[in-house]
């Protein structure tokens, strides 16, 4: 599967005098990707304002905020500040059909495990039930899941949990981030 290129990044750090240890004193910003999700560390242009929350061009060509990217961001770089800012963008991007679609759409990755059954708080149980349910009508909404499944965990919530543990800590399996 080719992977979309990243056009655009939201910024979720701004260290206008680099990481605190090192000894390179050079401006970086931490940001995720629009599409892909990927951590990324870029260097912003000189004299230019960067706010957290900004949505920054990175394709090609000019670029006005960013001189260049410096490449994926290690998920040990990510600062507090950044995580917090990180839970807060993925509530907004869980909101998105496409994520309502994973329940729609979503496979065994063996004989044993299902890709339902990573996200936090969800069983074999939920997920027989999930599986279902989609085959009688497909889910419209989280709040269509909650009305239709009994004693189904936040369908939301668990989405967002489990972007965030796929950016923050390493993962077997990717659902949602590449």
């Amino acid at each position: 599967m080719k992977m979309e290129k990243e056009e655009y990044a939201i910024v979720i750090e701004y260290l206008p005098n680099g990481y605190p240890l090192e000894k390179k004193m050079m401006p970086i910003v931490q940001a995720v990707g629009t599409v892909n999700l990927t951590l990324l560390e870029l260097v912003p242009r000189r004299g230019v304002s960067i706010v957290l929350g900004q949505k920054v061009y990175i394709g090609e060509g000019k670029r006005e905020e960013i001189y260049y990217i410096l490449g994926r961001l290690h998920r040990e770089k990510l600062t507090e500040p950044a995580k917090e800012q990180l839970k807060e963008l993925i509530k907004k991007i869980v909101k998105e059909k496409k994520h309502i679609d994973f329940f729609n759409n979503s496979e065994a990755i063996n004989k044993k495990v299902h890709q339902i059954e990573l996200l936090p708080g969800f069983g074999k149980k939920h997920t027989q039930e999930i599986l279902a349910k989609r085959k009688e009508k497909s889910f419209k909404s989280y709040e269509d899941m909650k009305n239709r499944i009994q004693n189904l965990p936040d369908p939301e919530k668990a989405i967002e949990r489990r972007i965030f543990q796929e950016l923050t800590t390493f993962e077997r399996y990717n659902l949602f981030v590449s």
